[in-house]
């Protein structure tokens, strides 16, 4: 066996395996190790100096990687202090929130030239629980959570939707995003976490605008 060929293709591996992370670990590589050591020439056996070079290699890069692990995690934390500023603010959010007897902030987004337009709300199972037709040029909106024959809704998640007409065709139809306020910001599973009422969980990615609360900027 060449053995030359043999060590050449043992150290691509673990390269190749140290690269890819979580495909390989220590044991791997000590089993690939010994691997190398049974199929060595016995008239020309390799030096147990370059067995340790190896194993001190693959060592640094496992130390690197789990020193990139920690930077990264530390860059996170360090974001998570940022995102603490949002606690008390409102966020603006698409995908729906949770009616918890308080009006809810929308903000709709009608099509350009539409001539009727209509605010569309489901439950949490995909049925239409109200409809509200709204003027053209409606760009903020407080839903009461109140439903069409003038009960309130239970409370729970909702999600909301404006449908565009001109002459009577459908011009679009397109989600609504909701001003909620943000209660505590965690770290949880490598992202930011942004806690709304009604033990609503939002990734601090998903936020498309941010604000004072209404109570704070009428002070």
């Amino acid at each position: 066996m060449d053995v030359s060929a043999t060590t050449a293709t043992t150290t691509q591996a673990t390269s190749t395996a140290a690269a890819a992370g979580e495909q390989s670990d220590y044991q791997t590589f000590l089993n690939m190790l010994t691997v190398q050591m049974r199929n060595q020439d016995p008239l020309n056996p390799m030096n147990s100096t370059d067995f340790a070079v190896q194993l001190a290699t693959f060592s640094g890069v496992e130390q690197q990687s789990h020193t990139n692990q920690l930077l990264t995690s530390m860059l996170s934390q360090a974001g998570l202090a940022g995102l603490g500023t949002w606690v008390g603010m409102e966020a603006r959010i698409y995908g729906g929130v949770t009616f918890t007897g308080a009006p809810i902030e929308l903000t709709p987004d009608p099509a350009l030239g539409a001539d009727a337009v209509t605010l569309i709300v489901r439950d949490r199972d995909g049925a239409i629980v109200d409809s509200r037709v709204l003027a053209p040029d409606t760009l903020s909106y407080q839903w009461d959570g109140v439903g069409p024959e003038g009960v309130p809704l239970p409370e729970g998640a909702y999600t909301f939707e404006i449908d565009s007409r001109l002459n009577g065709e459908v011009m679009d139809t397109q989600p609504v995003a909701a001003y909620v306020p943000v209660l505590e910001a965690r770290y949880e599973n490598g992202a930011t976490m942004l806690v709304m009422p009604g033990d609503l969980w939002i990734d601090s990615s998903a936020v498309t605008g941010l604000r004072p609360a209404v109570a704070e900027a009428q002070i």
